[in-house]
C-alpha cells in the first residue's frame, strides 16, 4: 500500500488545472485513484459501476456481429476497458480532449492502463469529441466519414451540467442528429449521466432516434453506507 495521499500528475489545460491523485480511502482501506479539475472532483475509481454499465448496456443492444466502437472521454479508462471485454468489438477508438489524460495511461500511472493501451483493437485519439462532431471531421483520423455500431460518451456530469459551455450543443436536437450520422443503421448511442433520468432530455433523444430509454444504475456507496445511482441513456438508430 502506498502513502495515504499522492499527487501523481498535474497539468494546466484549456478547461482548467487537472490532476491525478492516488489515496487510501479510510472507509474501505483501499487504494483509490481520483481526477480533479481545479477543486472539483471529476471521477474516482471508488465508483465505476455505471461507467462500466455504459458499455455493457449499449453493446447489449447490438446484434451478434463485429462491432466498431467509439468512446468519447477516456478518464480512468473503465468504459473503454469494459467495451474491450466484449469479444464482438473489433475496433475501439477512444477520443480524449486532454493530452495529460492520455499520457497517464501511456505512462501506466493507473493500475490497469496496460490492458487498454496494449490491446491491438484500441486507438487513442487526442481531440475534442464535441468539435470533431460539430465540424464533421469524425472520430477516425484516417477516415472522416467512417460510421460505427456504437458511440459511448462519458464526459460531462449530465446533459444539463456540462464541463464546458461548448459541449452543450451535443444535447440538442441538432447535435444529436449530427451524432446519429456517425452511426450505422441499427447502431446505438450510450450516454452516462450523474443525474436522475431527465424526461426533457429523453424527449429530445426520441426526436432524433428510433428508440430512447433511461437505465438507472445503482451501486453501493461505502462513504454513505447506502446506495447511489447514475443514469445510462440508450438510443438506437433504425435499421
Amino acid at each position: 500500500m502506498h502513502s495515504r495521499l499522492a499527487e501523481l500528475d498535474w497539468a494546466a489545460t484549456r478547461i482548467g488545472e487537472i490532476s491525478l491523485r492516488r489515496r487510501v480511502e479510510p472507509t474501505t482501506r483501499t487504494e483509490v485513484y481520483e481526477v480533479k479539475l481545479g477543486d472539483e472532483y471529476l471521477m474516482s475509481s471508488l465508483f465505476t459501476v455505471a461507467e462500466e454499465e455504459l458499455a455493457r448496456i449499449t453493446l447489449a443492444a447490438l446484434p451478434d456481429a463485429p462491432l466498431d466502437v467509439v468512446v468519447g472521454g477516456l478518464g480512468l479508462g473503465y468504459t473503454a476497458r469494459a467495451a474491450l471485454t466484449d469479444d464482438r468489438v473489433r475496433s475501439l477508438i477512444v477520443v480524449e480532449a486532454l493530452a495529460p489524460v492520455i499520457d497517464w495511461h501511456r505512462r501506466e500511472l493507473l493500475p490497469q492502463s496496460r490492458e487498454l493501451t496494449t490491446d491491438p483493437r484500441t486507438t487513442l485519439v487526442e481531440g475534442d469529441f464535441f468539435a470533431l462532431l460539430r465540424d464533421g471531421t469524425g472520430f477516425d483520423p484516417a477516415a472522416p466519414d467512417r460510421r460505427f455500431e456504437a458511440i459511448l460518451v462519458d464526459i460531462d456530469h449530465s446533459p444539463v451540467n456540462v464541463l464546458d459551455p461548448t459541449h452543450a450543443d451535443l444535447y440538442t436536437t441538432s447535435g444529436l442528429r449530427r451524432l446519429g450520422r456517425f452511426l450505422k443503421p441499427g447502431g446505438a448511442f450510450g450516454l452516462w449521466s450523474d443525474d436522475a433520468p431527465d424526461e426533457a432530455f429523453l424527449a429530445v433523444l426520441r426526436e432524433c432516434f428510433a428508440t430512447a430509454t433511461a437505465h438507472v444504475v445503482t451501486f453501493a456507496n461505502p462513504l454513505t453506507g447506502g446506495t447511489s445511482a447514475n443514469t445510462v441513456y440508450l438510443a438506437t438508430v433504425a435499421c
